[in-house]
């Protein structure tokens, strides 16, 4: 489920100067992700994690607080990170390859491939996103917008 504008719970309740800060953090965020991104809105961590099936295999746009960043380096000898994304009702694994642009606590925007399952030799792996793109929150330049 995607989270509409203006009924968005978290919002139903702010003062006129946060939702008009969130107004210009969505037409930002529409604006810069590519077609496919914006065109599903972003999704809320529970609501990804309840209709996993549906997302599978899909890119998803995700808003949450990182958490237990690791940074490692594959076998190709790249560069990689991973970490727990969450918000107030669930977390999901997030990966990706190069430098973590993205620190513990940070609030961030994670565009990405969800897989349900994956298969890592013996072991399997659920409700993970392959980071395409990970935008911190207090770096996005609201003068952009309009």
């Amino acid at each position: 489920m995607t989270i509409p504008w203006p009924r968005n719970k978290l919002l139903r309740y702010a003062c006129p100067a946060a939702r008009n800060a969130a107004f210009l953090f969505t037409a930002f965020l529409h604006a810069s992700l590519p077609e496919t991104a914006s065109a599903g809105g972003m999704l809320e961590i529970a609501d990804l994690l309840s209709h996993a099936d549906q997302y599978d295999k899909q890119v998803v746009v995700v808003v949450g607080k990182v958490t237990g960043l690791q940074v490692a380096t594959n076998r190709q000898g790249q560069l990689a990170y991973g970490f727990l994304l969450n918000d107030a009702k669930g977390s999901v694994k997030v990966v990706g390859l190069g430098k973590a642009e993205v620190h513990d606590g940070e609030q961030v925007i994670v565009e990405g491939v969800f897989s349900r399952l994956r298969q890592v030799g013996r072991a399997v792996v659920y409700n993970e996103i392959k980071a395409s793109s990970i935008r911190a929150l207090d770096r996005l330049n609201p003068d952009l917008v309009g």
